[in-house]
């Protein structure tokens, strides 16, 4: 399938050392399949070069965040950036740039063979801390409950949206939501979203520092940071009180029949 327009949007926070590199690539395998591709970066308040980094690059557009608020409501301004242009397929990636870019290929292939309303790209080998990868075994798990169904990857911030149906989440999720993506991921299962998965391989975050990650590489660490704890806590609070409890906002969410398949 060949696409007219495809929006790539990109929460960042002091990605400077890998995300132009990383970006070319993606560019490189997805150029090929659309007329029209596009860049739509959201940073985060980097303290670094990020947002000047593309200056020279007419593809991308880099949107500095009024105040630092974390991943959660950068992604979701990346998104809402790239509903703005009104393509055809919206990806979302961090800027991390921890997945290869002839994944991007696949996953646009599937995208297009399958008439999914979203498809997740699955992490495979991911090189995480064990408590991050603990942490998303244990949303995962509540989610399947949830959801009568295994979501598998729940939080993976590779996919690719239609952008009826990305809409739809967007505009009801919060704008300050912490883990917007497992919200979405229950949303879909719930209202019956055509969802495809797609196993891609997870790779180091491109750079050197840990600047640009929130929790860092883990450094050895044998215990999760206080901080990842912390943020822990507050983003199972928000689960329950956005999707999970009998009156939660995202509970509410049905397919519509445009986007039926």
């Amino acid at each position: 399938m060949h696409f007219t327009h495809v929006a790539i949007v990109m929460p960042a926070f002091n990605e400077v050392e890998g995300i132009r590199g990383f970006v070319d690539e993606v560019r490189e395998n997805v150029r090929p399949l659309a007329d029209r591709v596009t860049f739509h970066v959201a940073d985060d308040r980097s303290t670094d070069a990020t947002a000047q980094v593309f200056d020279d690059v007419d593809d991308v557009t880099v949107e500095v965040q009024p105040v630092n608020r974390g991943h959660g409501p950068t992604a979701l301004a990346a998104y809402r950036a790239g509903l703005a242009a009104e393509p055809e397929v919206i990806v979302h990636v961090d800027g991390d740039g921890q997945f290869l870019g002839a994944d991007f290929t696949r996953l646009l292939t599937a995208f297009g063979a399958t008439g999914a309303d979203v498809v997740h790209g699955v992490r495979d080998g991911r090189t995480d801390p064990w408590y991050r990868k603990a942490l998303t075994a244990s949303v995962g798990t509540l989610i399947a409950v949830a959801a009568g169904r295994r979501v598998p990857d729940v939080n993976t911030p590779l996919r690719a949206y239609r952008p009826d149906a990305l809409r739809l989440l967007v505009d009801a999720t919060p704008t300050a939501a912490t883990v917007p993506h497992v919200h979405f991921s229950l949303a879909e299962a719930r209202a019956g979203f055509a969802v495809r998965y797609l196993r891609v391989a997870s790779i180091p975050r491109r750079g050197e520092s840990t600047t640009g990650t929130m929790w860092g590489r883990g450094n050895g660490l044998s215990l999760p940071p206080k901080r990842l704890r912390s943020f822990a806590r507050t983003a199972l609070a928000e689960v329950w009180t956005l999707s999970l409890r009998p009156a939660a906002p995202l509970r509410s969410i049905r397919r519509p029949e445009r986007v039926a398949r």
